[in-house]
């Protein structure tokens, strides 16, 4: 379930109660929920106790009262992640805007760069083990980025599967805004990576084969 549909699951209260939070990043206390929701304090509690065990919120810093301080709380990163930005459309915006400025081959090596940059991140994440644990990891790591990846056997080997490419709007004008997925794979595992199939080509994901690693001249010779 992705985290907009876990936004949808809750009830709707909670889901009030989680956007009156989203527009107080100082937090609010018990009392504040209170006239936000129109709720009781033990009702507020009730559903506060539920979305701090999900891990939608937690304790802010408490709100000087002249007394004793009032509790606030606040959204959790991961309550932020419930709501939805379209960075798809954002993404697809500037990368439109680059073809019009600097042309294809600049935009190929802003992806490809981008691609590298990321994927040397995700190298130390990335099992060296067996080629199965290999592309097991780098699935995960696209997985990460949105991707929706696994793996499955194609033609006696492991191979990672792609169901939801980061690019697909744009890339249906624009196929070679696929350098960013190839760039991020062969930085990250250090092996070439082959595109053997693709969602803009009527394919049922993008998948990719990995290749052998590449052995050091200095070990073959040893």
């Amino acid at each position: 379930m992705n985290q907009v549909s876990a936004l949808r699951q809750l009830g709707s209260t909670q889901q009030k109660l989680l956007r009156g939070l989203l527009a107080a990043p100082q937090g609010l206390t018990v009392d504040d929920l209170c006239d936000a929701l129109g709720i009781t304090h033990n009702a507020v509690r009730q559903h506060l106790t539920a979305l701090i065990f999900a891990g939608f919120i937690g304790r802010g810093a408490p709100r000087p009262s002249g007394g004793r301080p009032q509790l606030r709380y606040v959204l959790t990163p991961a309550g932020r992640e419930l709501f939805a930005r379209n960075y798809g459309l954002i993404a697809t915006g500037i990368i439109e805007s680059l073809y019009q400025s600097a042309g294809k081959d600049a935009v190929q090596e802003v992806l490809a760069r981008l691609g590298r940059e990321l994927g040397t991140r995700a190298a130390s994440h990335i099992n060296t083990g067996s080629h199965d644990e290999v592309a097991a990891s780098l699935a995960d790591q696209l997985d990460a980025l949105g991707y929706e990846a696994s793996t499955a056997r194609h033609d006696g080997e492991t191979q990672v599967e792609a169901y939801n490419c980061v690019f697909h709007d744009v890339a249906r004008a624009h196929p070679d805004v696929c350098q960013f997925d190839l760039a991020f794979m062969q930085t990250a595992t250090g092996r070439p990576i082959e595109h053997v199939e693709c969602l803009l080509h009527g394919g049922k994901s993008c998948r990719f084969r990995i290749g052998a690693a590449k052995v050091d001249p200095g070990e073959a010779g040893s």
